[in-house]
């Protein structure tokens, strides 16, 4: 029975996520911030909600859970998914309120959306997912969003979407994927996008 570490880290609607991945055929889902569960895991789940920072200072709060999740995901291949901001703190960098480091998984720089007339921000409600190359885990399709910042300056998008300007959706290299939009959010959409993460094998 694959097991999925879903990362509490103070940052995330855990619950939410939780029960979405139960929905999606999950069966040992542990809610954690242990170093010593996380090490030995078969995927990881890495939610978030608000700002950059934040999230990222909480991350780093947590004694050992960082550097467990790199050995579990980039050295062991175990599969890896962020989700909104959890996608956004992979990256080298953030801009919200100042510069602040990322996880530097994936190349790119975590930057605001540029303001324009009647242009709404932060991006909330259902907009496209609409890939740019084939993936296992990801189709076209609708998806619930809700960011004010987005995944910039990547060469590993693997799907779109747009609000005033083209944005990235997804990111993804190798046993590593990351989702702007909310798939515990996303209806059917969401669950089958959860789905195919479960039985993915990179």
């Amino acid at each position: 029975m694959s097991s999925i570490a879903l990362i509490d880290y103070g940052a995330g609607n855990l619950r939410s996520v939780h029960n979405a991945l139960v929905a999606a055929g999950a069966e040992n889902v542990v809610v954690t911030a242990d170093p010593d569960v996380v090490s030995k895991v078969d995927r990881i789940v890495l939610p978030g909600v608000g700002a950059f920072a934040a999230c990222m200072n909480g991350l780093s709060a947590i004694d050992g859970l960082i550097e467990a999740m790199d050995r579990r995901v980039r050295r062991d291949g175990a599969p890896f998914l962020g989700i909104c901001v959890g996608m956004q703190l992979l990256a080298d960098a953030g801009e919200e309120r100042g510069l602040h480091k990322g996880l530097g998984w994936i190349g790119g720089t975590v930057r605001a959306f540029d303001p324009q007339p009647g242009l709404r921000i932060p991006h909330m409600g259902w907009n496209d997912v609409v890939p740019s190359v084939a993936h296992p885990v990801i189709a076209a399709g609708e998806a619930y969003y809700l960011h004010g910042y987005h995944f910039a300056d990547t060469a590993d998008v693997a799907a779109t979407s747009s609000h005033g300007e083209t944005f990235t959706a997804v990111v993804a290299r190798d046993n590593i994927i990351g989702v702007q939009f909310h798939p515990e959010k996303s209806q059917a959409y969401g669950l089958a996008t959860l789905e195919r993460f479960l039985t993915w094998r990179p």
